[in-house]
């Protein structure tokens, strides 16, 4: 045990690697500069408070006088700058590449023109100057395709822009090249054509002859759910990705990879280290969207854990330092491995910084990896964008997901952390209701699925929408009752697991679930050939709440004259679906072609909008006493649902008139011939949720209630003391 190493960086990505590196029998000692908490933690490992400035003159001394015997840079930067020739000058080997193989990364516009001297797949592309605007600008109105933006050089992760429209390629262009959005990195703007298609990301050990890629990643780089949103540095990734088939795989290797080693080490500057090529996986074949010459964040953090235990990743990278990579064996581990990055409030854009973080006892199989931590004191505290990447490897990418979900539970920026505990794969989870703070509680459950809005969701292939309906359709059956979502458990049948469908569909219930502020404790994956056709998928949810037992809704003092206020739906929701896809083929669209209603969506992103989620914006309206009763419009529309709560003998009447019917159900009304009161009596028709609240107590209600949320209230009805529910005004939804 002799080798001393010494990482350049300070986060998640160091992390990992100063991890993994550990756990070789070789390694006496890791040095990592700066490093942060999480890397100090590990007895082999050291951080350094040397600075990080070229031309690196202190932290060569370092190393030339600790005998180091292999040096690792983990960001750009430094390669960029020429950290490696630093080191080779005074005889330390550096596992990256030279200052001429780092501007593949250092400059788009100079990889792009590489790829196509060497005939390597890629998109379409022009390159222009800061000052060409008016060209660039000409080029984005007459390329007859959909663009996609990128400062040519370096712009931590962040210099990319994908407009949807050609006035807003415009606006981008202004930003990049006039109002400096990149700052220098946009002296340069490579203009190209936006590809479609699953993206993936493929890194590869190389010693400029040898390459051997390691499985495909697939990360998520947008900041909000559904891949929406600012791009960031990335929010999460998992491995293997089940698009990059072993076909594809070879396809990578053979017009790309092998292309892209060859051409670098002819042209002189030959490739040492790891490259991360970005590909497209496109009708055509996979295109290469970019090259970066170092391991990716938060890549990484995943692809470290899938490793097989017998990788001595010290001797794979000292192999390729030394030129004899065919020399070691890289195996990785069966099953899957995902890391997900816990943010600070405000990330991409500004955000602040000094936040103590708690972390209590995660899953024995989750590594929570460092990425914008610091020390104050003896008090943890965020000092980034990108927090921590929760990370853990399983049999299958459900199981990790769970795992990493459990464990992200136990992480909190605020002190808000869960009273959730489980062990997924035993028989149930735990939850401390005594942690809650309840004094009297009631405990209230609730069962649900998502229904034959499943069968668009297949149809479409969108899969990433439905899973918040499934916590929704559970957690407001909750509410109705007066009572707080506590946690929640899924089950998922199918007769064969898709890997990346059912990883889209844990997505969308971990966001329900933060949607409604519970915690998601477990689940159930079932495969039963034979009982599903190929491709579908069942889903069922079950939540479990509490309410204080004098708070328990309805209340028996509900009387004619209340109020019925109705709160905004967010669209169908989840019921009536089997009618809505009659409706549909009745009028010839398909499920791709655009939105009557919204040209800015497909048909099938509308008809699956999630079910709003009302528990954060009601239960302060139930603490404060202002809520007789509740009644959430699911199946059976108005005319079957607000008699549930009402006390024997009494009725409502709704006035139509009192709110805008949203244009997907005068839709749905025209085209499928369906009469007013029949829709009254199918759908929710904008209105997801009724309340039910004393004549006295109505303004501070919607204060409360507008307040909380941007949902919109409306005054809609009254009880009454006749039973049933009368429509009126119904002639307000015909056709104006």
């Amino acid at each position: 045990m002799s080798t001393q190493i010494l990482i350049l960086g300070s986060g998640g990505r160091e992390h990992a690697l100063a991890w993994k590196l550990a756990q070789s029998s070789t390694v006496k000692h890791i040095f990592v500069c700066p490093g942060n908490p999480g890397s100090a933690k590990n007895q082999k490992t050291s951080n350094l408070d040397l600075p990080l400035i070229h031309p690196y003159k202190d932290i060569v001394d370092f190393a030339v006088n600790e005998k180091i015997n292999l040096v690792v840079p983990g960001p750009e930067d430094p390669l960029v700058l020429g950290v490696e020739k630093c080191f080779r000058d005074v005889g330390i080997p550096v596992f990256g590449p030279t200052q001429l193989a780092a501007r593949m990364e250092g400059s788009k516009a100079f990889s792009k023109a590489f790829m196509h001297r060497h005939a390597i797949p890629t998109a379409k592309f022009r390159t222009f100057s800061s000052s060409q605007l008016q060209d660039a600008t000409n080029y984005v109105q007459t390329c007859g395709h959909p663009v996609v933006l990128k400062a040519s050089g370096l712009a931590g992760g962040k210099g990319v822009l994908i407009p949807s429209s050609t006035n807003e390629a415009l606006q981008g262009l202004r930003s990049i090249m006039v109002d400096n959005a990149f700052g220098s990195a946009g002296d340069e703007i490579v203009i190209e054509e936006l590809l479609e298609g699953p993206e993936i990301s493929v890194l590869a050990f190389s010693d400029g002859y040898t390459i051997v890629p390691l499985p495909a990643a697939q990360d998520h780089k947008r900041i909000g759910e559904g891949d929406t949103g600012l791009n960031t540095g990335g929010m999460g990734a998992y491995a293997p990705a089940p698009v990059a088939t072993p076909a594809i795989m070879d396809r990578i290797m053979t017009e790309s990879l092998r292309p892209t080693i060859d051409g670098m080490r002819k042209e002189g500057f030959p490739f040492v280290g790891l490259l991360f090529t970005g590909f497209m996986l496109t009708a055509d074949g996979p295109k290469v969207l970019e090259y970066n010459v170092r391991f990716g964040d938060p890549e990484t953090e995943a692809l470290m854990m899938l490793l097989s235990d017998d990788v001595d990743l010290a001797a794979v990278l000292i192999a390729c330092a030394e030129r004899h990579l065919d020399s070691v064996q890289i195996t990785t581990r069966p099953g899957f491995s995902v890391s997900v990055i816990l943010v600070s409030g405000g990330y991409p854009d500004s955000y602040a910084k000094g936040k103590p973080i708690q972390v209590g006892e995660v899953p024995s199989d989750v590594v929570v990896f460092h990425c914008g931590t610091s020390m104050n004191g003896n008090d943890l505290v965020t000092s980034g964008g990108r927090v921590m990447a929760v990370t853990c490897s399983a049999t299958t990418l459900e199981q990790a997901l769970a795992q990493v979900y459990a464990a992200v539970d136990k992480i909190s920026f605020e002190g808000n952390a869960s009273g959730a505990d489980v062990e997924i794969g035993g028989f149930g989870g735990i939850f401390d209701l005594k942690a809650t703070g309840y004094k009297d509680p009631v405990l209230v459950s609730g069962t649900d699925g998502v229904g034959t809005k499943l069968r668009i969701a297949v149809d479409a292939g969108i899969h990433h929408l439905v899973g918040i309906d499934l916590v929704a359709m559970s957690v407001n059956d909750l509410l109705v009752q007066g009572a707080e979502p506590l946690y929640f458990l899924d089950y998922y049948g199918c007769s064969k697991l898709d890997v990346a469908t059912a990883a889209d569909v844990v997505k969308g219930i971990a966001q329900g679930c933060q949607q409604a502020g519970c915690a998601l404790i477990g689940g159930e994956t079932a495969e039963m050939p034979g009982m599903y056709q190929d491709g579908d998928y069942d889903l069922a949810g079950f939540a479990v709440g509490a309410v204080e037992r004098s708070s328990i809704l309805p209340r028996a003092d509900i009387m004619p004259g209340d109020v019925l206020l109705g709160i905004a739906s967010s669209g169908i929701h989840s019921n009536g679906f089997s009618l809505v896809r009659k409706v549909i083929e009745m009028t010839g669209l398909s499920y791709s072609s655009a939105c009557p209603w919204d040209d800015q969506k497909t048909l099938a992103l509308s008809l699956l909008e999630p079910t709003r989620i009302y528990v954060k914006q009601v239960l302060p309206a139930v603490h404060q006493g202002f809520l007789k009763g509740m009644s959430h419009i699911t199946g059976g529309g108005f005319i079957e649902n607000i008699p549930r709560v009402l006390p024997k003998g009494m009725g409502a009447f709704i006035d139509a008139s009192t709110w805008q019917l949203p244009p997907v159900f005068r839709f749905l009304m025209q085209r499928g011939g369906i009469a007013p009161l029949e829709m009254a009596r199918t759908f929710n028709n904008g209105i997801g949720l009724v309340l039910i609240v004393g004549r006295e107590d109505v303004d501070r209600a919607v204060q409360v209630l507008q307040g909380t949320a941007d949902a919109a209230v409306y005054r809609i009805g009254e009880v009454t003391d006749k039973s049933g529910v009368e429509m009126k005004n119904l002639e307000y939804w015909s056709p104006q």
